[in-house]
């Protein structure tokens, strides 16, 4: 897949790129990005991006006609039904890009998202900066406003990494272990699991929407710590089944919300029961 990201900061993302599993996946050629500076597609010899906002108020917003400008150089055509005539830009029928203005207005990114994303064949993430962006750019060109948070950034490059990081460890060769992004926090449940179909991985629950379960490695004793004799005897069965406790007793703890929509089997809900006994 690919990614193109239209920003007024392109250099923000070079680090970014040359560092940890991205630049792997970049350097394998599992991945391609783009990044495009908006004030390229400015005519102006300030090279103007921004502008006051209609109706007064503090701050400044992008104007839409370098955005428009910078998708049409991407060949993005209007969405149908924006009311824009297509200029033989592209094609948005085939669905096969993406376009996603970050936003603090946006709907919540998730994981489930990221897997979306994972299967589309380009994504355009567009920037926000300063008040935001002229509506009429969402309006005529975006499928998807999208926030990484009910918190508000100085612009949307962080989301840009954020969504590019989450999206691009789930593409097929990009980690090590293909069982690493089945068996986490927010993933898949264990009849949706395709990797590792016996052993020990098969052993262990996947997350099913919920938190992950806590991890240890060696020493066996830290700090006065010991590891849980659970996870020592080597019986996969009470490790499945502490796993699965230590879950539910994670998300309750610092994720209740999740819990509505998680896939929970009657087991699921009896050790629920008994934790919610135990925190009383």
């Amino acid at each position: 897949m690919r990614f193109e990201i239209v920003t007024i900061f392109p250099e923000f993302f070079t680090s970014f790129f040359e560092n940890g599993i991205l630049r792997r996946a970049l350097a394998e050629g599992l991945l391609e990005v783009g990044v495009h500076d908006l004030r390229a597609f400015t005519h102006d010899r300030h090279r103007t991006v921004d502008d006051r906002p209609f109706g007064g108020g503090e701050g400044m917003v992008l104007k839409p006609q370098p955005l428009a400008e910078a998708m049409a150089a991407l060949g993005i055509a209007p969405k149908q039904g924006s009311g824009v005539r297509d200029q033989g830009t592209g094609n948005r029928e085939q669905g096969r890009t993406r376009v996603i203005l970050l936003s603090a207005q946006g709907k919540t990114f998730t994981q489930a998202m990221a897997r979306e994303f994972s299967r589309e064949e380009r994504v355009v993430l567009i920037c926000g900066r300063y008040e935001g962006v002229d509506e009429r750019i969402n309006q005529i060109y975006c499928d998807t406003e999208l926030s990484i948070g009910d918190y508000v950034l100085s612009g949307g490059e962080l989301a840009a990494a954020v969504v590019v990081d989450a999206t691009m460890r789930l593409l097929p060769g990009v980690l090590g272990n293909e069982a690493s992004s089945e068996f986490e926090s927010f993933g898949v449940a264990d009849a949706e699991i395709t990797t590792d179909e016996e052993g020990v991985p098969r052993s262990q629950h996947g997350a099913g929407g919920l938190l992950d379960y806590p991890h240890y490695t060696r020493p066996a004793e830290f700090g006065g710590v010991r590891v849980p004799e659970t996870l020592l005897n080597g019986d996969h069965k009470e490790i499945r089944k502490w796993r699965r406790e230590q879950q539910l007793r994670k998300t309750l703890t610092n994720r209740p919300d999740l819990l509505a929509g998680a896939a929970l089997s009657k087991e699921d809900k009896k050790l629920l029961d008994a934790i919610r006994g135990d925190l009383a």
